[in-house]
Formats: C-alpha cells, structure tokens, sequence
C-alpha cells in the first residue's frame, strides 16, 4: 500500500458507467425522451441529498421525478444501479462513517440522526455495509469503502460529450482516496524549463533524475514528480518536477543542478487507482484524472487548496495502481 503517514481518512469512490445512451426508454410502450429520464432521477438524487436526514417514502421520490412510483423505482434502479431504498441507506452509511471519523458523537445519536429505527439496526446495518462495527470504528477510523454516487445528468453529459467509453462487459471501477497530512519538510528538486509534464521534462533535462533522487539517503518517502504552485515557480522555469521530500531540518548534500526548497505542513488528497497491466499506464493515468476532475472535495468537508503545495504524482507501476495527490484544505465549519 501507499507510504504516506499521518492518516486523517481513507474511502474508496466507485466511478460506475452509467448506460443512458439509448435514444429512448421504453415505458410501457410509451417513448420517453432520455434527458427526461435523466433530470427525473437527478431530481430524485437532489431530493435525497436534501433530505438525507429525514424519512424518505417513495412517494415523494415519484412526486419530485414527476413519475408513478413504480416507475420512478425503475428507471432510478436502470441509472444508479441501486434501487432507491438501496441508495439512500449506502448514503446514509456514508455519512453516518464520516461523522464518527471526524466528530467522535455517540452511536444512538448518529442512529437517529440518519433515520434508523434503533441503535441495534444501524449498528447491523454498519457492519454489513463496512466490515465493523460503529463502535469499533469510531475508536479507530480505518479503511472502508464509502458510497460516492455520480450525478445522473452529470455522467450523461460526459455520455454526449464522448468522454466516457461505453462496453457492455466494463464493471465498476474502483478508486481509492486518502486523506494525507504532510508535515513541515523540504523538497531537493530539479527543474526544467518549460515542461508541463513528464515527457516534456525528460525532453529537457534527461531522464536519470529519478535515479539521481532515489539514491539520497535522507529521503522520506520515493521521488515524487510535482506540478509547482505558480508561487513556487520561478522565472523561466517549468511547472513539472521531479523531487524528492526530506525532513525540515535537512542540511545535506545537495545534487549538482538540483536545488533545495522550503514545503509547509498540509493536507492532499491521495487518489490510487485499480492495479493495471505497466503497458497501459498512460490509460490508467487518462482515466484516474478524469476522476480526479469530476471529484467534489466539498462532499468530504475539504476544498481543493492548489496554491498551498505541489499536486504529485508517484512512479507508474501497474501491480500498485496509478497514484496521484492534489492538496486540500478543510473546510471551516459554520
């Protein structure tokens, strides 16, 4: 697994493809147009995530899509993959888990908070969902996996647009994301001169950095490449890096043509996706950003924060999946 301290929480987003990409859904034998399907069961997600809290009949899910219930549970189930009670209880959970994580409250509180009956039920229905019990985890947050559902007329538009692949026999995906705190630290790094990314900087100062990097003895963690905040980027030089952290206090050898530089204490957002064949790195990588581009930190109670430190990347390598951070900020609360 990943070699990352400090812990704050660690969750797994499933990215599910969604088919919508018929010309029509057939009701009945009546034709409905698809982007009506689509803004009914996002009216009907939008109606969950404001009443989460709340009991949530089926009733009021059919009023809000503007459908019979029944159908309205149809083509909930057809687009989300869960059926409707399904859904709201795996984002109940989800909730429930990050509240415990973060805030430590009792268990019948967050039991009743979340619409279950009893502190029996929740704690049963916790454990099947997560593995552990509530109790046991908030004594000791540990990984699970959270249910992050993508946003019906968001994943259509991707559809349209032809940024997401349709195959028939393509199973949800699964993405792991932490939470990371990064102390105070400096960074021993090279740069380039105009490179945005890694081939680019190889193209400009070769490609035995890495090497150079891994044999510094003080090192903290494995090199990293890093897209530099603005204020980190001096004049005339590149945005992409490549550098390795070393501990504040660093007095050391330095590389010929490498330099040192001073990193804050912060938190990023370790994304790490599922293990790939090394031939396919660079489809492994196209497909982790383009979960990283439609995440929503906010959902978590963090922000994205890209002028505090470098965005990084660790070295491809199929067997662990692609990894790649981009720092955040906690969100103030009130």
């Amino acid at each position: 697994m990943l070699n990352l301290e400090h812990t704050d929480r660690f969750f797994a987003s499933q990215v599910k493809i969604i088919n919508v990409c018929g010309d029509s859904l057939s009701s009945g034998g009546e034709s409905v147009d698809r982007w009506d399907v689509v803004d009914s069961v996002q009216r009907m997600q939008d109606y969950i995530e404001a009443h989460i809290q709340d009991p949530i009949p089926l009733s009021d899910l059919a009023r809000a899509a503007g459908y019979s219930q029944w159908h309205a549970a149809r083509v909930f189930k057809e687009l989300t993959g869960k059926a409707p009670f399904e859904y709201v209880r795996a984002l109940r959970l989800t909730r429930a888990a990050l509240l415990l994580c973060d805030e430590r409250p009792k268990i019948v509180d967050v039991a009743f908070d979340f619409v279950f009956a009893s502190h029996e039920g929740f704690t049963r229905a916790f454990s099947r969902q997560f593995g552990v019990s509530p109790i046991d985890y908030r004594r000791s947050p540990r990984p699970v996996r959270l249910f992050m559902p993508d946003r019906a007329r968001d994943c259509y538009l991707r559809l349209q647009k032809g940024e997401v692949e349709m195959s028939a026999d393509e199973a949800a995906k699964t993405v792991f994301v932490q939470v990371v705190e990064r102390p105070a630290r400096k960074v021993i790094l090279k740069r380039g001169v105009k490179a945005t990314h890694y081939f680019e900087y190889c193209g400009e100062v070769g490609c035995d950095v890495w090497d150079v990097l891994s044999h510094i003895k003080e090192a903290m963690y494995e090199p990293i490449g890093m897209w530099l905040p603005a204020s980190m980027v001096k004049p005339g030089t590149s945005t992409y890096v490549q550098g390795v952290e070393v501990p504040a206090e660093f007095s050391g050898d330095v590389p010929d043509g490498f330099e040192v530089m001073d990193l804050p204490p912060c938190k990023v957002m370790v994304f790490q996706g599922e293990p790939y064949d090394d031939c396919r790195f660079q489809e492994a990588i196209g497909e982790l950003w383009e979960v990283m581009k439609r995440y929503k930190p906010e959902t978590y109670g963090f922000e994205w924060a890209d002028e505090d430190a470098p965005r990084f990347q660790l070295a491809p390598m199929g067997y662990r999946g692609y990894i790649e951070a981009r720092p955040v900020r906690q969100v103030s609360k009130g």
